[in-house]
């Protein structure tokens, strides 16, 4: 709520600018008011072609326009100076009323018509830099921000080399907590170990209302919940698919994901593992062809084998190999391949394999938690949810003493969660680190929504065949 307002506060600031500046231009204020039609006008008074309007049909390129008729706006003001530009791109919604009411200030005519001011090679390349490392910035804060898939957890899906653009704005973009940091970095200024930030400064964070909520299935970019040394903002990013959202009761029975009772329906590409017995070794040339990517040999007193995360189609393709003498699906438990087996624990399991005897492929039931859901506190739920009320649900002063919970030194019996959650499992189901086995994710810890691919290298082929070409301007589903 007290974002929400924040945020009618800059809007409001913006049309009152506009409002001043269009009746300083000889336009009625009123235009500056009415939506896409002020837009037109804005055009029309920097000098722009009419047909600009359809540029803020094209994400991102819309961003740039928008900057570009700012400035413009600033020209046919005489504004041109770089301190000028900074405030009207950075801080618009209080310089440009603070021009609007500057009774001195005048119009000299379109901006974009207005003569080109003449500067050094020096200042240019400054200014260009400037605003380049400015508009990056504001992009990669506000609208959206580019990763790299760097592991094979959710292959098929996703590949190794995957670029990916994720939108900041699907779930709303959150706030600066860490405001002190070199821009474009995340932990590290580039090619070295030196920290990209200092957290003398650590600002609450809020989150701007996007248009969309994280449903089912979509694939989600997040900070790395327990890597508390870390400012939140600053933590590892992983990409899993959202599979479980505040309220639900999940169950994982035999490798299937059960909501609340229904079976949800896997990935189209999803992978498992198998242990391929061979006779010989597979021509790595098949391999490639089969788009296996994503496997191990090894050697046993049986026999030489592999093992192969597939997806159902090609590992029926695997068993017709000639070389191939049996095709098993397996899964890891306690760090041994095993055949998947209910009500045996696996060490490195979520929350407790003591209390919860689960492992990857039987899990649950799990209840995830949401906003407003209020819990009895005992050996169980604390089990279950201890970590999150100390660590992620924004309490000042929690602690878990005795098989006890404290809140701002006193003993509470029931506890009511200040935030939603929600649990991400990887596609690439037998061989991803995700919430089986380390928890929830928080909702402040959520970056954005995985929405399309923009290009894809394979780590594995030579330059000339390194772009998968079949992969570029994809959208992620």
């Amino acid at each position: 709520m007290i974002f929400l307002l924040i945020f009618l506060l800059i809007a409001a600031g913006y049309l009152v600018g506009y409002y001043k500046l269009f009746e300083k231009a000889g336009e009625p204020g009123w235009k500056a008011l009415v939506p896409i039609y002020g837009l037109m006008v804005l055009i029309r008074i920097n000098g722009r072609p009419w047909w600009w309007i359809f540029y803020f049909l094209i994400p991102v390129v819309n961003f740039f326009i928008l900057i570009t008729l700012v400035l413009d706006l600033l020209k046919s003001f005489g504004k041109t100076d770089f301190k000028d530009q900074a405030l009207g791109i950075l801080f618009g919604f209080i310089y440009l009323p603070v021009l609007g009411f500057d009774k001195e200030l005048t119009f000299l005519g379109p901006g974009a018509q207005q003569p080109r001011i003449v500067k050094s090679p020096v200042r240019e390349w400054a200014d260009a830099l400037i605003f380049a490392v400015a508009a990056a910035t504001i992009i990669r804060w506000l609208i959206m921000e580019a990763f790299v898939i760097p592991t094979p957890s959710m292959e098929k899906t996703l590949l190794v080399g995957d670029f990916l653009f994720v939108s900041k704005m699907h779930y709303g973009t959150r706030t600066p907590k860490t405001p002190i940091q070199v821009p474009l970095t995340h932990q590290k200024i580039w090619g070295t170990e030196i920290p990209s930030y200092v957290d003398w400064i650590e600002l609450p964070q809020y989150r701007i209302p996007g248009f969309a909520e994280i449903k089912r299935n979509d694939v989600v970019v997040f900070n790395y919940p327990p890597e508390l040394e870390h400012p939140l903002d600053l933590r590892v990013n992983y990409i899993k698919r959202c599979v479980a959202v505040p309220g639900d009761e999940l169950v994982i029975a035999d490798k299937k994901i059960l909501i609340n009772g229904q079976e949800m329906a896997d990935p189209p590409l999803m992978q498992y593992s198998y242990a391929v017995a061979v006779t010989e070794r597979i021509n790595p040339r098949i391999l490639k062809q089969l788009e296996i990517s994503d496997y191990n040999e090894f050697q046993t007193q049986e026999g030489r084998g592999y093992l192969m995360y597939l997806t159902p189609e090609t590992a029926k393709k695997v068993g017709e190999l000639p070389v191939v003498k049996e095709v098993k699906q397996l899964t890891y438990i306690n760090g041994q391949l095993s055949q998947s087996k209910k009500d045996i624990g696996d060490d490195g399991i979520f929350p407790d394999r003591n209390l919860f005897p689960w492992n990857a492929d039987f899990y649950g039931p799990i209840t995830i938690p949401a906003q407003g859901m209020t819990i009895d506190i005992n050996e169980e739920t604390l089990a279950l949810y201890g970590k999150v009320i100390e660590h992620y649900d924004q309490n000042e002063d929690a602690a878990i003493l005795e098989g006890k919970l404290y809140i701002d030194g006193k003993e509470v019996s029931q506890y009511t969660f200040n935030q939603n959650y929600y649990f991400m499992v990887g596609d690439n189901r037998q061989n991803s680190l995700d919430s089986r086995f380390w928890g929830f994710v928080p909702e402040d810890h959520v970056v954005g929504k995985a929405f399309f691919i923009w290009m894809s290298l394979d780590p594995d082929e030579t330059f000339l065949k390194k772009v998968r070409w079949n992969r570029l301007f994809n959208m992620i589903k």
